[in-house]
């Protein structure tokens, strides 16, 4: 692969994997949307049909990794760390791209939730804290782009989301040795259903992120969308679903080598 399908495919995909599966969290979160409070259900399952459209997408190109918790545990693998760069400077981009995408895509349900006088009335103080599956009558809409937790506590978050990333990196790498699996696309579905799975089961404290560019982009799109009433980016915990999933990326590059 050049770097140029590096870069063209990590963008592509990642842009679908935000604009899909930030999608969902503004249909369950948006007044007006049709899907108005679906639940957690529909969240972790819109994450994992993201991850699989995404991955299919982006496979041919650059391999489909659209986490850089996911080079990195692939560079650890092969021990070949030469595009590294590559991918996270198109992770980040398409990240940031997707999440502009679901804004357009949302614009007016954006508009009518930001200027409903239930929303307008609440303070914003706990802004920050909403996460993907939060009420819509919560008022932030921070927890569309971004993630956060139910109980702030920095270690129990940064733990919550290292654990999580080493089954998604583990899973991935495990199954890129099955051979048959890889080129059938077999794998890629299932680790469409492993990001389900972790929803379901892991996704409670923190809306799991297991994926750096997937809240620092759409973060940063939040903070120059201009949606009034919008509140702030909580960038206080913006390093923990950063730091996390890139921790637990190594650790579970770091366990392959060992195991495997």
């Amino acid at each position: 692969m050049s770097s140029s399908d590096i870069f063209i495919g990590e963008t592509l995909g990642t842009a679908v994997l935000i604009l899909l599966g930030g999608g969902v969290c503004a249909a369950v979160t948006l007044k007006r949307s049709k899907a108005l409070a679906a639940g957690w259900l529909a969240i972790t399952f819109g994450w994992g049909f993201a991850v699989l459209t995404a991955a299919y997408i982006s496979a041919p190109l650059s391999g489909a990794h659209l986490n850089p918790a996911v080079t990195v545990g692939v560079a650890m693998k092969s021990e070949d760390w030469s595009d590294v760069p590559v991918y996270f400077a198109g992770q980040l981009l398409g990240a940031m791209i997707g999440a502009v995408l679901v804004w357009l895509a949302y614009y007016g349900q954006f508009q009518a939730h930001l200027s409903d006088p239930e929303i307008v009335g609440q303070k914003s103080g706990d802004e920050g804290m909403v996460d993907k599956a939060a009420a819509p009558a919560a008022g932030p809409v921070l927890g569309i782009f971004s993630t956060g937790p139910e109980i702030r506590n920095a270690v129990q978050n940064v733990v919550t989301e290292v654990i999580a990333t080493i089954v998604l990196v583990l899973a991935i790498l495990v199954l890129g040795d099955s051979k048959g699996l890889s080129a059938s696309g077999t794998g890629t579905l299932m680790v469409a259903l492993v990001v389900v799975g972790i929803g379901l089961s892991l996704g409670g404290p923190t809306g799991y992120a297991i994926n750096p560019v997937r809240d620092l982009g759409p973060r940063i799109v939040h903070a120059l969308l201009p949606l009034r009433n919008k509140g702030g980016s909580d960038w206080g915990y913006a390093w923990i679903p950063v730091v996390g999933p890139l921790l637990g990326g190594a650790i579970a590059g770091g366990i392959y080598q060992l195991a495997f």
